[in-house]
């Protein structure tokens, strides 16, 4: 029996940073942070949060964020946020994104709705692509004052509160890829619409090898495992659109994009390219790139406060005026 117990216990996968998966099926994640309560009044932003459960049949929830500022009857743009994490770790709840979107809620005077898709290995991709789209539609229509299914009444603070002409797409790394994907599957079925597109690290890949040959597989090792397909194609779109199969870029359904990368991060010359790819693709619209030099990955997470991430947030918001 303890040998059996003791090989079912030896590790199947790992992952570093993010995630070890045993024998025995038990995943182990490795960099998970520390979560916390959605709270009615938030202490350095006076911007109330709540929990709801989107889809119960799914179990996807999200976390609702309504500054201070919201009047009664106020409209406000509507933020719908996509946590980093290789698709594997972070949650919704975890702290640095329940702080970061306290204060961009704060900051940017909108309704925040942060996605808590599920997650690999438990549930693989498309599963986190697939509730990212159902949370857009849900917040959507929750701000035009539909009803879930079901025959509930709408989710109040959107049904108040939520401008559903005004709606952003935003995420850090995966979650920046999921906000392209989301984004490129809303112009391929033209709806909603979307004023603009925030990609913060994002998490892309391309034939280019500006990584590395070390880091270029460690990427390729993430992706099969991520979909559960050894032999997972690196010109997947959804990875790389950038790739020669992946729709052009210029059906991004947008008018504006903010590309925001930071220097020592191994993901910035992905993020690059993306942005001049869109640039030279045909699409209409307006691309900016915010580079962060002599930082790291999700710096902003990492290190609130600093002034490079007081300077990356005031970019956001400032885009999102803008738009």
């Amino acid at each position: 029996m303890a040998s059996r117990d003791a090989a079912a216990d030896e590790v199947a996968i790992e992952l570093l940073p993010f995630i070890r998966l045993y024998k025995s099926g038990r995943v182990e994640r490795l960099i998970d942070n520390d979560t916390v309560p959605a709270s009615p009044h938030d202490a350095a932003t006076g911007v109330a949060s709540k929990d709801v459960a989107m889809d119960p049949a799914t179990g996807v929830s999200v976390r609702l964020y309504l500054p201070p500022a919201a009047g009664a009857g106020a409209k406000l743009p509507i933020v719908v946020y996509f946590h980093g994490g290789g698709f594997m770790v972070e949650s919704a709840d975890s702290v640095p994104y329940h702080r970061y979107l306290n204060a961009l809620a704060a900051r940017a005077g909108a309704v925040a709705v942060s996605v808590d898709y599920r997650r690999v290995p438990e549930h693989r991709l498309p599963a986190a692509y697939d509730d990212s789209w159902a949370a857009l539609a849900w917040a959507v229509a929750a701000a035009c004052g539909a009803a879930p299914s079901g025959g509930s009444e709408p989710e109040p603070w959107l049904a108040e509160h939520g401008d559903p002409s005004r709606v952003f797409l935003a995420g850090d790394s995966a979650g920046a890829n999921i906000a392209h994907n989301v984004a490129m599957r809303a112009g391929a079925e033209g709806r909603p619409a979307i004023r603009g597109v925030l990609l913060v690290h994002p998490y892309f890949w391309d034939a280019s090898g500006a990584m590395g040959p070390e880091l270029e597989e460690r990427i390729r090792r993430e992706w099969r495992f991520m979909t559960g397909n050894p032999d997972a194609r690196m010109d997947d779109p959804r990875l790389s659109p950038t790739s020669a199969g992946a729709p052009s870029l210029a059906l991004l359904p947008v008018a504006r994009v903010l590309v925001a990368v930071a220097g020592e991060d191994f993901l910035a010359p992905k993020g690059r390219a993306y942005h001049a790819a869109l640039l030279a693709s045909g699409w209409r619209g307006e691309a900016e790139l915010e580079d962060t030099p002599g930082e790291d990955h999700v710096f902003h997470l990492r290190q609130p406060g600093t002034a490079a991430a007081e300077e990356l947030m005031d970019r956001v918001v400032a885009f999102m005026a803008r738009a």
